[in-house]
């Protein structure tokens, strides 16, 4: 029987990882896993002896457990937060604006690159914002200054159609892995950072590393230097220089296995969070010590379709093996 290290080695680098994850999981639960892509792990059929289901890779959801409506309204970021607002859940707030005037026929007024203007004077030229149907961090970015905002939906527009503004706000981030309602594990998340080798300064160290964004398809960091000479600055080997905004792993940032203060607290608000969605596995990101406020909670996104490659990366092979025997069991592959 093949283990996840063996698989993930025999496979080529652009391999989607819950196709690994899925193929371990069907060794180990005695199923059947067929490529139906010749080699690409792109689309594959898990079949027992009396049912079979079809998978995707890349943007496929790889949890059939939940419905098709609430997963995707956990991919609209407004959409999600009025939901928890509406459930009594402490959110970050925001408001969307769209980027062209397209389908502006279909659309009550107040969301327009104007109205996006005047919402952010509002908040003293100082946000958080992302597409509102992004994923993976992709220009996920704090903003400061009046023409910031202008340059970012600019920049932003070749690729989506709409952003989220959100008060900027401080706390420590945690992910939450939540199935029917059960915590499967909890991980503090951290940003990226930029680890010196004594030969190259923060300016190439930072191309570096946004050369390497954009080739997994991500935007770059969009972090600049306040002077010249930090930019030109040279780290010793092995000291590290965060770089603010946002913390996904897939743009560079780190997770750890962690419980935050108030834990069962947290997990009880992730938890109501799920249920306010109707979705039955998700990753549940939220912020803690709101603000410096140490009781203070606010949950961030909630993502429908998360990566679990962490695990992996973190030797729980057990763990991946627990969620798709929930996923497998869910649509009638395995019986409890």
């Amino acid at each position: 029987m093949p283990t996840l290290q063996d698989l993930r080695q025999s496979k080529p680098v652009f391999y989607p990882d819950h196709t690994i994850h899925a193929e371990f999981a069907c060794a180990n639960l005695g199923l059947s896993f067929t490529s139906l892509d010749g080699d690409t792990g792109l689309l594959f059929r898990v079949a027992s002896e009396a049912a079979s289901h079809c998978f995707g890779g890349g943007r496929c959801s790889a949890f059939p457990q939940n419905d098709a409506t609430a997963a995707t309204l956990a991919n609209d970021k407004y959409f999600t937060q009025r939901i928890l607002e509406d459930a009594g859940i402490s959110t970050l707030s925001g408001q969307y604006f769209f980027l062209h005037a397209r389908h502006r026929a279909h659309r009550p007024p107040g969301h327009e690159r104007a109205d996006a203007m005047a919402y952010f004077a509002g908040l003293d030229h100082h946000a958080f914002t992302k597409p509102l149907n992004g994923s993976r961090g992709d220009f996920a970015r704090p903003l400061t200054g009046p023409d910031a905002l202008v340059n970012y939906m600019d920049e932003v527009a070749q690729f989506y159609d709409s952003v989220l503004l959100q008060p900027t706000v401080s706390g420590d981030e945690y992910r939450i892995f939540l199935l029917d309602g059960d915590e499967v594990f909890t991980v503090r998340k951290f940003p990226p950072t930029l680890t010196g080798d004594g030969m190259h300064s923060l300016r190439e160290l930072l191309a570096a590393h946004d050369r390497d964004l954009q080739a997994h398809g991500l935007s770059p960091s969009g972090v600049t230097f306040d002077d010249a000479g930090e930019a030109g600055r040279i780290l010793p080997a092995g000291q590290c220089r965060e770089l603010p905004g946002r913390m996904n792993r897939s743009a560079g940032g780190a997770m750890a296995f962690a419980r935050p203060h108030h834990h069962e607290f947290a997990v009880t608000l992730a938890r109501r969070a799920t249920q306010a969605l109707g979705l039955r596995a998700a990753a549940v990101d939220l912020f803690t010590g709101v603000d410096g406020d140490p009781a203070a909670m606010a949950v961030i996104e909630i993502n429908a379709n998360p990566s679990i490659r962490f695990l992996e990366d973190s030797g729980r092979d057990d763990l991946i093996l627990t969620i798709w025997r929930h996923t497998f069991i869910s649509i009638g592959l395995l019986h409890v």
